[in-house]
């Protein structure tokens, strides 16, 4: 078996995979001072709630956007599930070239994602996370990461409208029925969700112009199926897309080593 984590800024999300096919999804805040033992602790609670035994795991590949977590949750990693994890970084082959300015300033999420969608969708395909910030990133017919666009995410702008304005109540983030609104609730509601299609939609339509293709747009994100719902833009929605990701980029990773291990025999 496999077990898949995401390192984010908000949440860290773990999946376990039974060969192709995933068992157990989990998820814990990440904003919070952990030691080994916790995380540790955690992890064996989320492969027992899988009825999965430490002694079924082959190994384990984390990527991760928040470093200064890493060296507990690594630790934690090594000391409950026994295993040296894979760290996806330099020197690991994603299957992916990333034409950026600067490719070691694009977050591993990001790479993950494109991994994920275009082994999975092919190519060429626009990867559209809703996560903490909002990660609109291209990936071309031969795998290359070409262009991206950041922007807020949807509920780092909802906590932005409710703690930077007194009056302003926390809401839950769902589309209201119309964009008429005559309660403060119901208006916030409206402004965050109808100006988050609107700006996708935009964005996207925007790629689909400037390149002068088609693409497959996928969606990924906890709160990517509001707005995959709201619009014809997005062609896919898969919340398990990182997932996805991490495990082809572990297959890419063992098919190397074996390579590596074969020419050394040599």
């Amino acid at each position: 078996m496999l077990v898949v984590m995401d390192v984010g800024n908000t949440n860290i999300t773990i999946g376990i995979y039974n060969g192709n096919k995933l068992i157990g999804n989990y998820r814990l805040t990440t904003k919070m001072k952990r030691t080994s033992d916790e995380y540790g602790f955690m992890i064996t609670n989320f492969l027992n709630a899988s009825q999965v035994s430490i002694n079924d795991i082959d190994d384990v590949i984390v990527s991760s956007v928040v470093p200064k977590i890493m060296h507990s949750f690594l630790n934690g990693i090594r000391k409950y599930m026994k295993k040296e994890p894979i760290v996806v970084g330099p020197g690991i082959k994603t299957g992916i070239s990333v034409k950026a300015e600067n490719p070691k300033a694009v977050g591993a999420d990001r790479i993950v994602d494109a991994a994920g969608a275009f082994y999975a969708y092919g190519g060429p395909c626009l990867v559209v996370d809703f996560g903490t910030a909002t990660t609109y990133d291209y990936v071309d017919a031969q795998g290359n990461f070409e262009f991206g666009v950041i922007a807020l995410g949807i509920e780092t702008s909802a906590q932005a409208m409710w703690t930077q304005a007194a009056k302003l109540p926390e809401i839950e983030i769902k589309k209201p029925k119309s964009i008429l609104n005559k309660t403060t609730t119901t208006s916030m509601q409206a402004g965050l969700v109808y100006g988050y299609i609107g700006q996708s939609e935009y964005i996207i339509r925007q790629f689909k112009e400037e390149l002068g293709c088609n693409m497959k747009v996928i969606a990924t994100g906890g709160l990517g199926k509001i707005i995959y719902k709201n619009t014809d833009e997005i062609d896919i929605y898969d919340r398990d897309l990182t997932f996805k990701g991490l495990k082809f980029i572990y297959e890419k990773y063992i098919s190397e080593k074996k390579k590596k291990e074969e020419a050394n025999k040599k």
